[in-house]
């Protein structure tokens, strides 16, 4: 039986202009808040540390070494 992506962390490959998917699936972990972003709203990550972020708030929090 064929498995969906539906409700799968999907692991993917940050780059500095956009990603790629590794894994299917249909969100992935805020690695701030521990949010589940869903995958057509994923706005904001990190190709150096290969994280996504949940918001552009997250994102700074991390920057800045507050997390």
């Amino acid at each position: 039986m064929l498995m969906s992506s539906a409700d799968r962390t999907a692991t993917l490959f940050y780059q500095p202009n956009g990603f790629r998917v590794l894994k299917p699936g249909n969100h992935v972990i805020c690695a701030v808040t521990a949010a589940a972003i869903p995958l057509d709203e994923l706005r904001y990550w990190s190709a150096e540390r290969q994280e996504a972020y949940a918001s552009p708030e997250a994102a700074t929090r991390r920057l800045l070494g507050q997390v």
